[in-house]
C-alpha cells in the first residue's frame, strides 16, 4: 500500500470504555470507529493483540499468533446464549478509569470456560473447521492446554506430555469468537472509511509456542537454552544497555525454508489489520546479541540482521495480500532509536515508511530527523507513541529553555502558556507536515498529562492501564479535529460541517 496523505489516533483496544474491567470487540469499538470517521481519521492505530505477559504487557506473550481473551466481548457471548445476564454481572467493572487487570485474571478465564462448555456439536464442527485452517492457532491451543496440565509452567520446566482436552477445546472456542467478532469490527471500520493498524513485537518470548514448536529456528543449545538473548547497547538513556531476555533467532535456518515461519506471521496480521507496525525494525538489519548468562547487556555485540532477502519475502507475502483481497496493506518500519547509516539505507531500501515522533526533534541538533522540516514524504509522525510521555506530559517536564523552543517552532510565541492553545499550536505543526500520515496519542486529543501515559520504559508496574470514559471521548471537539484534517489535506472526501471550528 502506498501512503496517502492522511491522519490516525493511536489508542488500544484495551483503553476503549465499557461496563466490564478492560476494552473489548464490543459496541464501543464501533462507537469509537463513529468517533474517528466524524473528525475525519483514516486510520485506528492499535497494540499487539496477542496475550499479554505478568506486567500486562501485549509484547511479550505465549503467541505471536494467539488473540488475548480479554479481548472478546463477553456480551455478545451472552447475547449467543454462551452466558447468563447474571454470570456477567459478575464481571462489572469496579471503576471505569483504568484496565482492572488483577480481577481480570481471577475471573475472566473462567467465565469463558463457562461459555465454552455450552458450546453445541454444531458449534464445535464450524470451530473445528476453523482451527483446521489456522495451523499457528491450532499450535497455540495445544500449547496452552499441554501447559495448564504442566501446572502452568514454562514449557522448558514441563514433567509430563499430556493435555488436558477440555483446556484445549476453550482455547479454540476463544480464538474463533476472538476472529470472528474483529473481523465483524473491522469490517465495520473499513466501511466507514477508517483502516486499522496492527503492531508486530519483533521478537517472542522463551516460554511462548512459538519457541516450544519451532525450536529450530531460535539460537538455543542442545538441551532448548538460549544462547543469547534480545537487547540493546548502552545509551544515553540506560549506561547498562537493555536487557530484554527474549531468545534469538537463528536467521540462518529460518532462511533455508525462506523465512516461513515469519511469512505466516505477516500474512496472519495481514490478515486482521489493512496495515502493520513492525516494532524494533533496526533488528532485521543488525541485532545486539547478548550472553545469555551476561549481567547486562554491556556483553553484548551488533551482529547483522536477515538484511535484504528477508524485506524481499515481507514484499512478496504483501503482494499475495494484496492480489487475494483486492486491498492494499501497509508495512510501517519502526526505526527509532540510535540511527546509523547502514540504517538509514535499509529502511530505505526497503520502501517502508519509518516513524518520527515530535518529542525527540527538540535536542538541538538542526539536522535531527524528528524536527517536522526535515521529515519525508513517505513516515508516518507521531507527537508521541506508546512509549513517550503525553504530550501535556511533555511539555510540562520540558526545562524552561526547551519548553521555549517547542512552542516557537509551533508558532506559540506568547508570553503566557496556555495548555490549550499552546497544544493545538504543536498539533497543527504536525498535520501540517510534509509526512503523508500523522498519528496522534488519544492522550494528546484529550489534552491529559503525564499521569495517563500508557507506559513507561523500565517500570515493572502501573503499565498498560490507561482507560477512557464515554464522556472523555464526547468532550473532544469533533469539528475542530476534521478541520484540520480538512484544511491539511489529511481526508480523502471533505466534507464541510456547519459548526466547523475555525482558529
Amino acid at each position: 500500500m502506498k501512503l496517502s496523505r492522511s491522519a490516525g489516533v493511536l489508542m488500544h483496544v484495551t483503553s476503549l470504555w465499557g461496563s466490564d474491567s478492560v476494552g473489548c470487540f464490543g459496541k464501543e469499538a464501533r462507537e469509537f470507529v463513529d468517533f474517528l470517521s466524524d473528525c475525519g481519521f483514516g486510520w485506528w492505530q492499535v497494540l499487539p493483540f496477542c496475550m499479554a505477559d505478568e506486567c500486562n504487557s501485549p509484547y511479550r506473550s505465549y503467541s505471536a499468533f494467539g488473540g488475548n481473551p480479554y479481548l472478546v466481548d463477553i456480551r455478545q457471548l451472552a447475547e449467543a446464549g454462551y452466558l447468563t445476564y447474571a454470570e456477567i454481572q459478575l464481571a462489572k467493572q469496579d471503576t471505569p478509569y483504568a484496565c482492572e487487570f488483577d480481577k481480570l485474571e481471577v475471573g475472566r478465564m473462567n467465565l469463558l470456560r463457562i461459555a465454552a462448555a455450552r458450546a453445541s456439536e454444531a458449534d464445535r464442527a464450524e470451530i473445528a473447521a476453523f482451527i483446521d485452517n489456522n495451523p499457528y492457532l491450532a499450535q497455540f491451543c495445544e500449547f496452552m492446554a499441554r501447559r495448564a496440565a504442566n501446572g502452568n509452567k514454562p514449557w522448558y520446566e514441563w514433567g509430563n506430555d499430556e493435555m488436558d482436552e477440555v483446556e484445549r477445546f476453550t482455547w479454540q472456542f476463544i480464538q474463533f469468537h476472538f476472529m470472528r467478532q474483529w473481523e465483524a469490527v473491522r469490517a465495520y471500520a473499513n466501511s466507514k472509511g477508517v483502516r486499522i493498524m496492527g503492531d508486530i513485537p519483533i521478537y517472542v518470548a522463551y516460554d511462548s509456542c512459538d519457541v516450544w514448536a519451532n525450536r529450530d529456528l531460535f539460537d538455543l543449545d542442545e538441551k532448548g537454552a538460549p544462547r543469547h538473548v534480545a537487547g540493546c547497547p548502552p545509551d544515553y538513556f540506560s549506561e547498562d544497555g537493555q536487557l530484554w531476555g527474549n531468545p534469538l533467532y537463528d536467521w540462518k535456518r529460518m532462511k533455508e525454508d525462506n523465512f516461513a515461519w515469519w511469512s505466516a506471521r505477516m500474512k496472519h496480521m495481514l490478515s486482521l489489520f489493512d496495515g502493520v507496525r513492525i516494532d524494533h525494525f533496526r533488528g532485521l538489519e543488525a541485532y545486539w546479541s547478548i550472553p545469555a548468562d551476561a549481567e547486562t547487556a554491556r556483553e553484548g555485540k551488533w551482529v547483522k540482521g536477515p538484511g535484504n532477502p528477508f524485506i524481499r519475502q515481507l514484499h512478496n507475502v504483501v503482494d499475495e495480500v494484496e492480489t487475494a483481497t483486492g486491498k492494499g496493506a501497509l508495512v510501517v518500519a519502526e526505526d527509532l532509536g540510535e540511527a546509523t547509516e547502514s540504517l538509514e539505507k535499509f529502511v530505505k531500501a526497503s520502501g517502508f515508511p519509518g516513524m518520527r515522533v515530535m518529542q525527540f526533534g527538540f535536542d538541538g541538533d538542526p539536522e535531527n530527523t524528528h524536527l517536522p522540516y526535515n521529515y519525508v514524504k513517505n513516515c508516518v509522525a507521531y507527537t508521541g507513541t506508546h512509549d513517550n510521555n503525553t504530550l501535556l506530559g511533555f511539555v510540562w517536564d520540558c526545562d524552561k529553555e526547551t519548553r521555549r523552543k517547542v512552542l516557537h517552532y509551533c508558532g506559540y510565541t506568547q508570553d503566557n502558556w496556555d495548555c490549550r492553545e499552546s497544544y493545538r499550536a504543536v498539533i497543527r505543526t504536525l498535520m501540517a507536515s510534509c509526512a503523508d500520515l500523522a498519528i496522534l496519542p488519544v492522550q494528546d486529543l484529550l489534552l491529559y498529562g503525564s499521569d495517563c501515559r500508557m507506559n513507561v520504559p523500565g517500570r515493572a508496574k502501573g503499565n498498560w492501564e490507561f482507560r477512557i470514559t464515554r464522556e472523555q471521548l464526547d468532550g473532544i471537539d469533533r469539528g475542530y479535529f476534521r478541520y484540520l484534517n480538512e484544511l491539511y489535506g489529511r481526508i480523502e472526501y471533505p466534507k464541510s460541517t456547519d459548526n466547523q471550528t475555525v482558529i
